[in-house]
């Protein structure tokens, strides 16, 4: 009950918050005493999603319709959040998608909207928010990495780089923050049971066959360690252990086993 307490009437943005990882992690936060302002596309589905965590959690919720890969989106919902006066406590850039197939024969467009929702929307929310989580000398981010964040990903070469990307810049921001009372946290699961694998047609793939765990795991195992200001953490035995052995190996077998894994 302390922890409702410390949380009292602080508000958790929630990006990509209307399924997988997203939805689990608003079900957290609003749980532990948050209100959550849920951010996704589909406004019917997050609609849905906010009637749930009011009914259950007693929490107050906005419901704020983005479609994320728009050049324009992140400050149109800095802006929302200045026309409703809210201070938001908690950034968390959880929205992201994947496209499995060689570059080659890859769509530009889909190349692009996964940069701009994986990397640059992400960027700009967390500098649009930061100054004044600092003023407040309070406040925390999460950062959704992934276990691609750590090696190469043949086969989805863009959406490994953006991955590896977030886990650099939530890494060098948390240690750039030391002292401010802000924390950043990237969370870096590994195969989880959501519709990221069917979006990515990654289903088939020989990683995905060889283990999953479920978004409701991976969205505990992140919020506990946001809220216990870690710099990043790996959910599951299995992604650490494979995280954990690319330090003992070779680049070049990591990139080879990669491939074999990721293989359409």
């Amino acid at each position: 009950m302390e922890q409702h307490k410390a949380v009292a009437g602080q508000w958790a943005l929630v990006t990509g918050a209307s399924g997988g990882i997203g939805y689990e992690l608003s079900r957290q936060f609003a749980h532990h005493g948050f209100n959550v302002v849920l951010i996704a596309r589909d406004a019917e589905r997050l609609s849905k999603v906010a009637r749930e965590l009011e009914n259950q959690s007693h929490t107050k919720t906005l419901v704020l319709p983005k479609d994320l890969s728009h050049p324009s989106a992140a400050g149109e919902i800095y802006g929302e959040m200045q026309r409703h006066n809210l201070g938001i406590d908690v950034l968390v850039n959880n929205a992201g998608f994947g496209d499995l197939g060689p570059l080659a024969e890859a769509e530009w467009e889909v190349q692009r909207q996964m940069l701009q929702v994986n990397v640059m929307t992400l960027v700009e929310l967390t500098r649009l928010f930061l100054p004044e989580m600092i003023r407040r000398k309070s406040g925390r981010i999460l950062n959704i990495g992934s276990t691609g964040s750590f090696a190469p990903v043949p086969y989805m070469s863009v959406y490994g780089a953006t991955k590896a990307f977030v886990l650099s810049f939530s890494e060098a921001l948390s240690a750039e923050l030391e002292g401010t009372g802000v924390t950043v946290t990237a969370l870096c699961p590994g195969v989880t049971a959501t519709q990221f694998a069917r979006r990515a047609k990654t289903e088939n793939s020989l990683l995905v066959r060889l283990n999953q765990m479920t978004a409701g795991d991976v969205a505990k195992t992140g919020y506990r360690a946001l809220m216990k200001c870690k710099p990043r953490v790996v959910p599951g035995w299995f992604n650490k252990l494979m995280i954990g052995s690319l330090r003992f190996s070779p680049r070049s077998a990591n990139l080879k086993l990669s491939k074999m894994l990721m293989r359409p």
